[in-house]
């Protein structure tokens, strides 16, 4: 799919199709992602939680890094909207590129030591798992 939009402040930058039913409000899903601020710095979230000592199991590598596999049930707001947002209609073994910006992301106030308040973020999504609403 072209670049394009997802929703407003969620700029779809690069998509790879998935198989399957799309995600939607409802479901479960399990997803690996990674973020990075608007000028290219990874906020390096995977290696900090995978050092708490995550059993293996979540683990996963791709490309020589190492991604958490996180879960959240889509329309729940565990995570913040630009996430939650872009993975609403992707489909297993799916993958998105956005850009979201920062009232849909950490807002004001960023995430001390980590995300700078109103930053733009870039964010890479791998659909793994869809667990549709009963």
């Amino acid at each position: 799919m072209p670049a394009g939009k997802i929703a407003a402040s969620i700029e779809l930058l690069e998509q790879v199709e998935g198989v399957g039913p799309p995600a939607q409000l409802g479901d479960a899903v399990t997803y690996n992602i990674r973020i990075y601020l608007n000028r290219g710095d990874e906020i390096p979230i995977n290696e900090a939680q995978a050092e708490l000592g995550i059993p293996p199991g979540l683990l996963r590598r791709r490309e020589g890094r190492v991604l958490l596999n996180h879960r959240t049930t889509l329309g729940r707001r565990q995570v913040i909207a630009g996430i939650e947002k872009s993975l609403v209609g992707m489909a297993c073994g799916g993958y998105r590129r956005v850009r979201v910006g920062p009232h849909l992301a950490y807002g004001e106030q960023g995430v001390p030591g980590r995300i700078p308040g109103k930053a733009a973020l870039e964010i890479e999504l791998w659909l793994q798992e869809i667990e549709p609403t009963p």
